[in-house]
C-alpha cells in the first residue's frame, strides 16, 4: 500500500518528466523563433528583476513547499522577461532559446556533471547501505563516539577534512555521519546545519579548493590567489560561522525553530519533527543484504575523496605539467567530481563483488535505488538553476552592481559593510555565491587602491556576503546539497538555519565597520571571535531553561 509521501513523490516525478517532454517538444515547434532572439525586457536591470526570486523564497517559507514555490517564481520571471507574452513566456521557461531556460540549464555541461555526480553518490550510498557497511560503521561509531556532542564535533571535523569542494563536502559528510548522529538523536535539521555551516565556510578559507580557484579566476590586474589568502583573516562570516557552530555545540545551545527540532529528536526520538520526510521511503527501501564491515564504508569514501581530487587536478592540467596549485585554479569542479565519482564507483564494484559482499544482481539493484533517492534534489536543483537563469535574463546582477557603483562616493569606512550587505542580498536573491562574487569583485577591485588593506577587507566582505546570502537562500544549490546530504526536508533546513545565519551576519557586519577603522587583522579577528562568542552566550542566557537538556 502506498503512503501519502510515496504517492506525492510519484506525482512529482511524473510532473518532472512531463515538463521535460514538453520542453523537448517545444524546441522542435518553436526552434529559431525570431521574436525571442530580438527580445528586450522592459523590466531589465530594474528593481522588478528581483521580484521572481523573492516570490519563490517567500512562498517557500510560507507554504513549506519548495517545488511549487520555485516553479511559480520561474513563471513570474518568465512573464516579466517576455513582457507578459504567453508564447514567449513558454519559450523562455522551457527551451534553450535563451540561456536561462530549463532545457538550457539541463544542457549545460557543468550542471549535467553535478547531476551525474549527485546520482553516482546516491548510488554509492545505497551500495554502502545494502552491503551493510553503513550499519557496521554505525555500530562501531556507537562504541567510539559515546556522546551527542562528540557526534556533532566529529561531523564538523570530517567537514574540515573534506575541504576541496562544497558539493562534495555536503554529500560525503552527510552520508558518512548520518548513521552516527541518528544514533545520538541529533535532528536532521541540526545535521544539515552542521554540514552547511562547515562546507562553504571551510572552502572559502581554504587556499586549495574549487572556491579559491573561482575567486582567483575573476580578479584581474592583481594576483588573485595572493589576494584570496590575504582576505582569509577578514572573511568574518565564514570564520564566525565556524565559531558560532562550535560555541553552540559545546555549550549545548539552540534557539529559534532549531530548538523545537532538537527537543523533539531528544525527547521523542523523532529526527524530522514535521511530516515532510522526502528521504524516509528511500531509507526503508534500502535493505541490508550484505555482510559488510566498517571498511566497506570507510574505504569507498576514502577512494571517493582521492579520486575526486585527482579528477579535479586532471581537468586543471596537472598531468600536462601544471603545478598542483595552478591545476586547482584552472580546474572544472563539476567535471572533476564526475570523473572522480565514476572511478570510485568502479573501484567499489571491484571491492564488493570479488569479496562477495554483494552479488552482481544486488549491486545492480542499488543503481535505481540511489537514483530514486536523489530525485528530490535533482528537481529542486533544476528549478533553482532555471529561476537563477531567468533572474539573470532580467538583469538583476546589473541592477545590484549599479547600486554598488553608485555607493562608492560614501565614506570609505562604510564601503566594506555596504559591499557585504549588497553581496548578501544578491546571493540570497539569485542563490549563487560564485555568481555573486563573480559580479561584484570586478567592480570592487578597481575602486580600491591596489595593495591596500582596504582592498583586502572589501574583497573579504564580498566573499563573506556571498557565502552568507548563499546560506540563507532556499534556492541555493549548496543549501540544497546540505539538506540532501543530511536527508532533511529542504524547507526545514532553511527555516532552522536562517536565525543562526542572520545572527552571524549581524555580528560580521558590525565587525566590518571596525575592520575599516582599525585595518589590522591581528586586532580585528580576535575582536570578531570574542564578540561572536559573547552574542551566543547572551542568547543562551536569554533562552535559559528553554534549551534542550544536556546529554548525561
Amino acid at each position: 500500500m502506498k503512503t501519502k509521501s510515496n504517492i506525492k513523490k510519484t506525482w512529482l516525478g511524473t510532473l518532472f518528466v512531463v515538463v521535460l517532454v514538453a520542453a523537448a517538444m517545444s524546441v522542435t515547434v518553436f526552434a529559431g523563433d525570431a521574436e525571442a532572439a530580438e527580445h528586450t525586457s522592459k523590466m531589465y536591470a530594474t528593481a522588478w528583476s528581483l521580484v521572481p526570486p523573492l516570490v519563490a523564497i517567500i512562498l517557500a517559507l510560507i507554504t513549506k513547499e519548495v517545488y511549487s514555490s520555485l516553479f511559480i517564481g520561474i513563471v513570474v520571471g518568465g512573464l516579466f522577461y517576455a513582457n507578459f507574452s504567453p508564447k514567449l513566456t513558454y519559450l523562455t521557461i522551457f527551451t534553450d532559446i535563451t540561456d536561462g531556460g530549463m532545457l538550457a540549464k539541463l544542457s549545460d555541461s557543468d550542471n549535467v556533471g553535478i547531476l551525474i555526480f549527485l546520482v553516482i553518490l546516491g548510488i554509492m550510498v545505497a551500495l554502502m547501505n545494502k552491503a551493510g557497511g553503513s550499519a557496521a560503521y554505525g555500530r562501531w561509531a556507537v562504541k567510539a563516539i559515546k556522546t551527542r556532542k562528540g557526534a556533532l564535533l566529529s561531523t564538523f571535523l570530517l567537514g574540515v577534512l573534506v575541504f576541496v569542494d562544497d558539493y562534495f563536502n555536503c554529500l560525503t559528510v552527510g552520508s558518512v555521519m548520518r548513521p552516527v548522529t541518528d544514533t545520538h538523536k541529533v535532528s536532521r535539521a541540526k545535521l544539515a546545519y552542521i554540514i552547511d555551516a562547515t562546507a562553504a565556510p571551510i572552502c572559502i578559507i581554504a587556499p586549495i579548493s574549487s572556491w579559491a580557484a573561482a575567486v582567483a579566476g575573476v580578479v584581474e590586474g592583481v594576483n588573485g590567489l595572493d589576494l584570496f589568502i590575504r582576505a582569509i583573516p577578514y572573511n568574518f562570516y565564514a570564520l564566525l560561522s565556524i565559531v558560532a557552530m562550535l560555541t553552540l555545540t559545546i555549550t549545548n545551545t539552540d534557539f529559534g525553530p532549531m530548538l523545537e527540532h532538537e527537543r523533539n529528536a531528544q525527547l521523542n526520538n523523532d529526527l524530522y519533527t514535521t511530516d515532510a520526510r522526502p528521504f524516509a521511503s528511500a531509507e526503508a527501501e534500502s535493505e541490508v543484504v550484505g555482510n559488510g564491515k566498517v571498511i566497506d564504508l570507510v574505504l569507498p569514501v576514502i577512494v571517493l575523496i582521492i579520486c575526486c581530487i585527482i579528477g579535479m587536478i586532471y581537468t586543471g592540467g596537472f598531468f600536462d605539467g601544471e603545478s598542483f596549485i595552478k591545476a586547482f585554479a584552472n580546474c572544472s569542479a563539476p567535471t572533476g567530481l564526475l570523473l572522480g565519482s565514476a572511478a570510485a564507483l568502479l573501484i567499489t564494484f571491484l571491492l564488493y563483488i570479488p569479496r562477495r559482499v554483494l552479488t552482481f544482481h544486488q549491486f545492480m539493484e542499488a543503481l535505481p535505488e540511489g537514483f530514486k533517492a536523489m530525485v528530490p534534489a535533482i528537481m529542486i536543483l533544476t528549478f533553482a538553476w532555471t529561476l537563477s537563469g531567468i533572474t539573470g535574463l532580467l538583469g538583476a546582477d546589473v541592477f545590484v552592481a549599479g547600486i554598488l557603483a553608485n555607493s562608492t562616493g560614501v565614506l570609505q569606512v562604510f564601503i566594506p559593510i555596504i559591499v557585504f550587505c549588497i553581496a548578501v542580498f544578491l546571493a540570497f536573491a539569485t542563490g549563487t555565491s560564485w555568481g555573486t562574487f563573480g559580479i561584484l569583485l570586478p567592480i570592487v577591485v578597481p575602486i580600491m587602491q591596489t595593495g591596500s588593506e582596504m582592498l583586502t577587507i572589501t574583497v573579504a566582505a564580498t566573499l563573506a556576503g556571498a557565502v552568507c546570502g548563499d546560506h540563507c537562500s532556499p534556492i541555493s544549490d549548496t543549501t540544497i546539497m546540505a539538506s540532501t546530504g543530511a536527508q532533511c526536508d529542504h524547507i526545514n533546513h532553511v527555516s532552522t538555519q536562517l536565525p543562526y545565519a542572520l545572527t552571524v551576519a549581524a555580528v560580521s557586519a558590525v565587525n566590518y565597520v571596525l575592520a575599516a577603522l582599525i585595518q589590522n587583522w591581528m586586532i580585528n579577528l580576535p575582536i570578531a571571535i570574542v564578540s561572536m562568542v559573547v552574542v551566543i552566550l547572551a542568547i543562551r542566557k536569554l533562552y535559559g531553561d528553554k534549551e534542550v537538556p544536556a546529554e548525561k
